[in-house]
């Protein structure tokens, strides 16, 4: 049987997805292990029991001056921002990704425009913006939105020209409105594109919302990384970016879950 027709058992497949996962860990174990061995105050790759029981010290122990667990603090805030920028990201670009890929006069307006602002390097506005929208949750948000936006709105777009031109064709002669078509003939099958280009955006939000957080916060999860990095805690910093990968994790199975429920026709594999 050829590879390409070699479908793994259930089992199989869980094991083959652990594998990778478990081959980095051992290997940290090791190198952790070889470099404690030669120093043993050494900071760069504490031991796993190290994680472990910070990791437990920084979900259950209040901070000294406050009594507030910091890292629930950070997790909140950060869930916050990113939510909101990927939610106000995906209403605008259904909105715009649906009137280029539909109606001519606005893709001739808008879709120069869209592939142009996708070009700029959002990471570099991030002053502009601090400036602009001051350094409270506005600008974490406008950040995320300019770097996700025009991406899911090009991909939008051009899911709603792949629609094949009979249907809007047969829509029109049984005297469907520009309304009526956007709403019951695209909308449909705009919706499923949507959630799977959230899921792929999440990474880059993840990413835009870290770097504003460094640059300009009092509480967030890129905030606290930024902030011990100084006394090289690196048990407190991959507690935090195991945490965020966690996060990241649940946040696709969501959506993922999301689009199985509300889209049970399309395939959902992404």
């Amino acid at each position: 049987m050829r590879l390409i027709n070699r479908i793994p058992s259930r089992p199989m497949a869980l094991l083959i997805a652990a594998a990778p996962f478990v081959a980095v860990l051992i290997a940290y174990a090791i190198g952790s292990e070889v470099r404690l061995a030669a120093n043993p105050a050494d900071k760069l790759l504490p031991a796993l029991s190290t994680i472990q029981e910070t990791a437990t010290r920084l979900f259950t122990e209040g901070d000294r001056r406050s009594g507030e667990i910091l890292l629930w603090q950070d997790t909140w805030a950060s869930l916050g921002r990113l939510l909101g920028g990927v939610g106000v990201s995906a209403a605008l670009s259904l909105v715009i990704g649906m009137l280029i890929g539909l109606l001519p006069l606005v893709r001739s307006a808008l879709s120069g425009f869209v592939a142009v602002l996708s070009m700029v390097p959002p990471l570099a506005l991030l002053p502009i913006l601090f400036i602009v929208f001051g350094l409270g949750e506005t600008s974490k948000i406008v950040l995320i939105v300019i770097g996700i936006t025009p991406f899911m709105t090009r991909d939008l777009a051009q899911r709603v020209l792949d629609i094949p031109h009979e249907q809007l064709v047969k829509a029109q002669t049984l005297g469907a409105s520009s309304w009526v078509i956007a709403v019951r003939v695209a909308l449909p099958q705009v919706l499923p594109r949507l959630i799977s280009n959230m899921r792929l955006s999440l990474g880059s939000a993840w990413l835009f919302l870290i770097a504003a957080e460094a640059v300009a916060a009092e509480v967030g999860l890129g905030y606290r990384i930024f902030l011990v990095r100084r006394y090289l805690a690196m048990d407190v910093i991959l507690t935090y970016v195991i945490w965020i990968t966690l996060l990241a994790f649940m946040l696709d199975w969501l959506l993922k879950q999301l689009s199985r429920k509300a889209f049970p026709w399309m395939e959902a594999g992404l």
